[in-house]
């Protein structure tokens, strides 16, 4: 057997482990350890714990446990809810108003938390119930409660995009001033859309009843507005701004986030030991588990480099048609149908470290390009059967809400994903200018 035709087979056993149900980091280890000593031998890992030392020690990845520990700390000061209840009430005159606060919070969750299953959750329990018994369409409020929770993946600072920037070598500062626009803009669409179905169908989001809205003064609600808001707001600022701006490193400004997560929690007298701990112990298995399938990447990519890879990668990308264009084409669609069964750090480790050197010889805007990714791997919680956010919601769903209902609801929302990434496609500036702009 060839060097070369090793790393197809590698590759294939590398999914049929995958669809035996085996944990994605053994996965990756294990078929990257058996081929890589066939095809070479033992020497072949001489530089693997060089770079799993690289790894452990990069100082940019310190920033995962630092916002994660920032999101789980502000999903327990019940942010979601407070936020939910006072925008809610303030848009909640119109048709609508509550689903168009359900994104707005959506945006400020994701830009604060970025964990996708506690924002689904919390706001699926929080406003779901609430939804149904003012008389909201099933699947519509199935639908936003789901999309708007996956903005996290896409809205800075996002755990993708640091995982993102681990892979493809561009900074975290540009891939975060990269993502902004376009984590708004697909915000600002999924507005539109609940617009548009307001206006033609009232009836399927109903404004909050006056008598219910009549026991509060406009004074009143300004009050809480900049109570509940601004708080998180101005941490959100501080945090990103100081990364865009350039004026601290990814790492330090997650320190200062985690640092005033925890002030705002201690402000709404929620602090003590319990949260701390639960807060701890979160962290840590998401870290650990990020990590995990880091490492067992290295052992992959190192395998599969050492075996050819890389000249099979440029073959297969020489026979698609369309050139560059096709080249992005094809890794899209791979992106988006690996969703439908990985997680998106296992699809970010398996393809990326594999494509990303052929486009980068072809001149290719990496940032562009992990933008686009990004924005691709968001769908992979929407999509049916086997979308995250959907199972999250599910599980926190009333008795009378069935899978169809939550299946129904997001379909438009993926729709409107596959907009935002051709509108990205046909307009790189929506990516490239902020970033150009600040000297990124």
């Amino acid at each position: 057997m060839g060097i070369d035709l090793m790393s197809v087979w590698m590759v294939v056993a590398l999914f049929v482990l995958l669809l035996a149900g085996v944990p994605v980091p053994f996965a990756l280890a294990s078929s990257g350890l058996i081929f890589g000593i066939l095809g070479f031998g033992p020497e072949l890992f001489g530089l693997l714990p060089l770079r799993v030392f690289g790894v452990v020690t990069n100082y940019t990845l310190l920033a995962i446990p630092l916002f994660v520990f920032m999101g789980v700390m502000l999903e327990k000061s019940r942010l979601a809810e407070r936020m939910l209840e006072v925008i809610g009430r303030a848009a909640g005159h119109r048709a609508g108003g509550m689903a168009f606060a359900i994104v707005i919070v959506g945006v400020l969750m994701g830009a604060s938390t970025g964990i996708v299953a506690a924002t689904v959750v919390t706001v699926g329990l929080i406003s779901l119930p609430t939804l149904l018994a003012r008389g909201y369409s099933k699947p519509l409020a199935c639908g936003t409660i789901c999309a708007a929770g996956t903005l996290g993946q896409i809205i800075p600072p996002s755990l993708v995009l640091i995982i993102l920037s681990d892979i493809s070598g561009e900074s975290v500062g540009t891939l975060f001033a990269g993502a902004l626009i376009p984590g708004l803009m697909l915000s600002g669409l999924y507005l539109l859309y609940l617009v548009v179905m307001a206006w033609r169908r009232p009836d399927s989001m109903p404004p909050i009843p006056l008598a219910e809205r009549q026991g509060i003064s406009a004074g009143r609600m300004l009050v809480d507005l900049l109570r509940v808001v601004v708080p998180p707001l101005l941490l959100i600022v501080l945090v990103l701004g100081s990364i865009i701006g350039g004026i601290a490193a990814p790492t330090e400004a997650a320190a200062v986030g985690a640092l005033g997560a925890i002030v705002l929690v201690a402000v709404t007298g929620r602090l003590n030991v319990a949260v701390i701990n639960e807060t701890v112990i979160t962290t840590f298995k998401i870290t650990g588990m990020t990590l995990f399938v880091l490492i067992a990447a290295q052992v992959f990519g190192l395998a599969f480099r050492g075996l050819g890879g890389d000249r099979l990668i440029d073959t297969l990308f020489g026979f698609l048609p369309g050139g560059v264009w096709g080249g992005i084409a094809f890794m899209m669609l791979l992106v988006f149908v690996l969703g439908f069964f990985l997680d998106w750090i296992e699809i970010s480790y398996i393809v990326l470290p594999l494509m990303l050197p052929w486009f980068q010889a072809q001149g290719v805007d990496l940032a562009w390009l992990c933008i686009l990714v990004a924005m691709n791997l968001q769908t992979s919680f929407l999509t049916p059967p086997f979308g995250w956010a959907l199972f999250y919601l599910k599980g926190v769903s009333p008795p009378e809400i069935r899978t169809r209902h939550i299946y129904q609801g997001v379909l438009p929302y993926i729709g409107i994903q596959f907009v935002a990434l051709l509108l990205l496609c046909l307009f790189p500036a929506l990516v490239t200018w902020l970033p150009a702009l600040i000297g990124w």
